[in-house]
C-alpha cells in the first residue's frame, strides 16, 4: 500500500497525519486517559489474537521451548548440545539460552535503563521521532507510522550498533547512563551472538578448512563485522487486548536475534499451526532464527512467524539485539548445502532488496523471505 493512500482519515474522522494523537505513540494515548483503543488499532476480525474464545487455532498452554545451556557447549556435551540447536532451528525456529556468560548486572542495567528512557517526556522521547529506516536512531509506534493501515500497539527506539564508534555518538545522552550501559550490552551481545553462531554453523555440518579460514566461504569472518541493531519495545497497558497486537505475525530480517524479555508474557510463536505464548525466564535470551539464517541454511533452519500480544493490566518491555552481515553483503545459500538432492532454493539478496521491498508496502507475514525462493522451490512446496 503506498504511503501516499494511508494519510488522511480513519472511519471516526480522526487525521492520521504526521502529528496527529497516533503519531505520538500509545504510552501517550495511555497517559491522557484511555477506556477503549481507537480504531486506528483495532485489527480486522480474523486478525486478531482470539477471534473467539473457542478459537482452535490460539493454543491454551504456554510453549516450553527447547532450552540450550551455553555453558554446556563449551565441554564434552558439545556433540548433544549442537543436535538440540539443530533440533530447534528445525522444529521451532526458537530456543532459549541460559547460562550464557553476561552477568546479571549486565541485563538488570539494560531492563532499568529501558523502562527509564520510556518514562522520559514525551518531548524527549520524540527528539528521534523519524520514518527514515536508515537513520542510526530511529524513536516510533507501531511499525511505520506512515504504512501501517492498522496500528500496533507498541512504541519503540530502534538503534544502529555497528561499528560502535560510529553510531555511539548518535545515540540519545537521556538518561544520563544510557550510552554506557547500552555500548556493554551491546559488545556482549555481539560477542554471544558469534559464538552461537559458530555452533549453529557446526550443526549445520559446515566445517571451515583452515585454508578456508580466510576465504570468503566463511560466514564467521563476515559476521565478525557485521550489522547490529538493537530495539527496545514498550508495550502499555491496553484496555482492549482482544482487539489489537503489540506486533503483527511476521519474521525477522537478519541471521539471529537475540531477546531479552522481562516477565509479562507476551510472545508467541507460530508452532504447528497454532500461536503458543512463550513462557519468560529469568535473565535468559530467547533466539530465533532470522529470514537470512534461513537462506544461508538452504531453507533447513527456519524463520518463524511471531507476534507479540498485550494485556490489560500490565506494561511489558523487551530488548532485541539484531544481528546479521554488514549492510553492504550479499546473502545466499552455503555453498556447502547445495547439491544434486538439495539445489539452490532461494535468490541472492542484500539488504538494500530488502529496505526496497519494505518501503513500498506493509511488511506481512514471511512475504519478503517468499520473494526470494527460487521457482523451482515453489513449485516443490505446491506439491
Amino acid at each position: 500500500m503506498s504511503p501516499a493512500i494511508m494519510v488522511g482519515s480513519n472511519e471516526k474522522g480522526e487525521s492520521d497525519a504526521p502529528g496527529s494523537q497516533y503519531q505520538k505513540g500509545v504510552k501517550q494515548l495511555v497517559e491522557n486517559g484511555l477506556h477503549t483503543i481507537p480504531k486506528k488499532y483495532i485489527l480486522p476480525l480474523s486478525d486478531r489474537p482470539v477471534a473467539n474464545p473457542e478459537d482452535s487455532n490460539v493454543a491454551k498452554e504456554n510453549l516450553q521451548l527447547p532450552i540450550i545451556d551455553f555453558s554446556e557447549l563449551l565441554g564434552p556435551r558439545r556433540p548433544q548440545v549442537l543436535q538440540s540447536m539443530a533440533n530447534a532451528c528445525e522444529r521451532y525456529g526458537f530456543f532459549q539460552v541460559v547460562n550464557h556468560g553476561i552477568s546479571d548486572d549486565v541485563i538488570s542495567s539494560m531492563r532499568d535503563l529501558s523502562g527509564r528512557f520510556f518514562d522520559l517526556p514525551f518531548e524527549e522521547r520524540a527528539k528521534y521521532m523519524t520514518t527514515d529506516m536508515r537513520a542510526p536512531v530511529r524513536y516510533g509506534t507501531s511499525f511505520s507510522q506512515t504504512k501501517d493501515s492498522v496500528f500496533c500497539w507498541r512504541d519503540f527506539l530502534k538503534l544502529l550498533c555497528y561499528p560502535l564508534p560510529d553510531f555511539l555518538p548518535h545515540w540519545p545522552a537521556s538518561p544520563l547512563d544510557f550510552r554506557k550501559v547500552v555500548a556493554t550490552y551491546t559488545e556482549e551481545t555481539k560477542n554471544l551472538f558469534l559464538m552461537l553462531m559458530e555452533a549453529i554453523q557446526e550443526s549445520l555440518g559446515i566445517i571451515i578448512e583452515e585454508e578456508e579460514s580466510e576465504g570468503k566461504d566463511n560466514i564467521l569472518k563476515e559476521l565478525e563485522d557485521g550489522s547490529q541493531m538493537m530495539v527496545f519495545n514498550f508495550y502499555p497497558p491496553c484496555p482492549e487486548p482482544e482487539l489489537t497486537l503489540g506486533m503483527p505475525p511476521h519474521s525477522d530480517y537478519g541471521f539471529l536475534t537475540l531477546l531479552l524479555q522481562d516477565h509479562v508474557e507476551g510472545l508467541q510463536i507460530q508452532f504447528q499451526g497454532q500461536w503458543f505464548t512463550v513462557q519468560p525466564i529469568n535473565n535468559a535470551f530467547v533466539v530465533n532464527v532470522g529470514d537470512h539464517l534461513e537462506i544461508y541454511s538452504n531453507g533447513k533452519y527456519k524463520s518463524v512467524l511471531h507476534r507479540v500480544v498485550v494485556n490489560a493490566m500490565k506494561k511489558r518491555t523487551s530488548v532485541a539485539s539484531l544481528h546479521s552481515l554488514p549492510f553492504n553483503c550479499t546473502i545466499r545459500p552455503s555453498p556447502k548445502l547445495i547439491d544434486e538432492a538439495n539445489p539452490k532454493r532461494y535468490a541472492d539478496t542484500n539488504f538494500d532488496t530488502f529496505l526496497t521491498y519494505v518501503s513500498t508496502r506493509e511488511p506481512k507475514r514471511k512475504e519478503f523471505l517468499d520473494s526470494r525462493k527460487l521457482t523451482s522451490t515453489l513449485l516443490q512446496e505446491a506439491h
